[in-house]
């Protein structure tokens, strides 16, 4: 567009930031992306998504967590696991994203600008280029802050990265712990909970609401609280704490937690995940016309527009799902609108990854939602022990529960448990988009064996509950 240095400029390149710039220049714009740090891929490549998820799989084979069912609760790839060990995988699949990410960027022509931006007005960021001491100024026609989160640290915590650390801290880890305790039951703390678990270490969960993940099917957390429970993590739920403090003792240094209710944890190492905040507090928003939240997050339209209308923003920075997958789409759908593309979604129909162990997924509504909606629902559900697949490779455990309408037999919500929960639920989600019922799944064909059995299996539990 005349005047301007770019059509659509983005601040920050993880998920939402690519896709955002990606989709601008196959529009035939000029897309650019300013990120502040050396490293692209933000925290998803470089210290979240990614290295958390290689993370739970390196446990999960060293540990010989798969194999248990088979040969025993003994059983491990490796009797003396390390950090180093955890770490070497996590590193090479993260250079191999790197790696991805400069080339999709560099294939679609997106100028990339290491810089640290903050607005100057509404149009123009100013830009301090990294390791030059020089400054420049930029003006786009839109902008999009991408700019992802920090985790939330309180300052009476005498954080150290390696007693008491954050989620972003765990690459950095030197030691395995044999005792852990884990401040705060999210996404974040539940799924390092149950890999440090998975690993052998004694975990310790605290939070301050009475269940886990209360956003998520009610009966799914119960059974996950239970196979936690069982594998010896302790939860101690409804409990705040009041105090960290940082001993030493004969032993090296450990950390003691105080609660509200007087009790008190004792570990080797604390991991305090109570949330993240909106990495804005560089950008000089005001100067844009903008202003976060006390977390640091802005707040967006159905278009992901913020007060300014040219000004989007999108991905964790705006809070809630806060998923790589639906940043990514969020970041699309903001090029897309800017540049006057119509462009598609159902966020309502957007599936959930939470890469606990086992693993949990989920697309549209539970039934606490439907109960609230007084909507007719029926529920069919299967067991992994019940099907072959979930036999052969030793999970049984795992669930699959569908909820329809026992009226119009729509399907409603699809909630899994379980090995590869996240990936077959996306049959579950084609469905709901299609708005099938669940007879699609008694008169398909599912490849035997598979997990995806369980579909038909849980149609046909749901339809003889109807009694008929």
């Amino acid at each position: 567009m005349p005047g301007f240095d770019f059509d659509l400029l983005v601040i920050g390149s993880g998920p939402a930031g690519q896709r955002a710039a990606i989709q601008a220049a196959k529009l035939g714009k000029r897309a650019a992306i300013v990120e502040r740090k050396t490293v692209i891929g933000g925290i998803c490549i470089n210290s979240g998504t990614i290295p958390s998820k290689t993370l739970r799989e390196a446990a999960l084979y060293l540990s010989g967590y798969r194999q248990r069912e088979f040969y025993g609760e003994s059983y491990k790839v490796k009797p003396d696991i390390t950090m180093q060990d955890l770490l070497f995988r996590t590193e090479h699949v993260i250079r191999h994203e790197l790696d991805v990410t400069r080339d999709q960027l560099g294939r679609n022509r997106v100028e990339l600008i290491n810089a640290e931006a903050s607005f100057i007005d509404p149009h123009t960021l100013r830009l301090n280029l990294l390791g030059q001491g020089v400054e420049r100024t930029a003006a786009a026609a839109n902008i999009v802050i991408a700019t992802g989160t920090i985790a939330t640290r309180d300052t009476a915590i005498p954080f150290d990265g390696e007693t008491i650390f954050v989620s972003d801290d765990i690459l950095s880890l030197k030691t395995l712990p044999r005792t852990l305790a884990v401040i705060g039951g999210g996404v974040v703390g539940s799924e390092y909970a149950s890999i440090f678990t998975a690993l052998g270490v004694r975990v310790t969960l605290v939070d301050r609401q009475h269940r886990l993940l209360p956003f998520v099917d009610e009966e799914i957390i119960e059974a996950l609280t239970y196979h936690l429970r069982e594998n010896r993590m302790t939860l101690w739920l409804g409990e705040t704490v009041s105090g960290i403090e940082r001993e030493e003792n004969a032993s090296g240094p450990h950390v003691k937690i105080h609660l509200a209710s007087g009790k008190q944890i004792v570990a080797e190492k604390a991991l305090y995940s109570i949330g993240r905040t909106g990495a804005t507090k560089s950008l000089n928003l005001e100067a844009a016309g903008l202003q976060a939240d006390e977390r640091g997050r802005l707040k967006v339209n159905e278009h992901y527009q913020t007060a300014v209308p040219h000004v989007y923003a999108a991905g964790d920075v705006i809070g809630f799902p806060s998923l790589a997958s639906t940043s990514m789409e969020q970041g699309r759908l903001a090029a897309c609108h800017a540049f006057g593309v119509k462009a598609e979604s159902a966020p309502s129909l957007f599936p959930y990854g939470i890469y606990t162990i086992p693993e949990i997924s989920y697309v549209g509504r539970n039934e606490e939602e439907l109960t609230e909606q007084n909507v007719p629902y029926e529920v069919g559900k299967a067991h992994y022990r019940e099907i072959a697949r979930g036999q052969i490779i030793g999970d049984t455990t795992g669930m699959l529960k569908l909820i329809f309408n026992r009226e119009t037999r729509e399907l409603l919500g699809v909630h899994i448990m379980g090995e590869n929960a996240s990936e077959i639920v996306h049959i579950g989600q084609a469905v709901l988009t299609f708005g099938g019922k669940i007879d699609y799944f008694i008169n398909n064909v599912f490849n035997y064996p598979t997990l995806a059995e369980c579909y038909k299996t849980a149609a046909f539990d749901g339809v003889n509950r109807l009694g008929g």
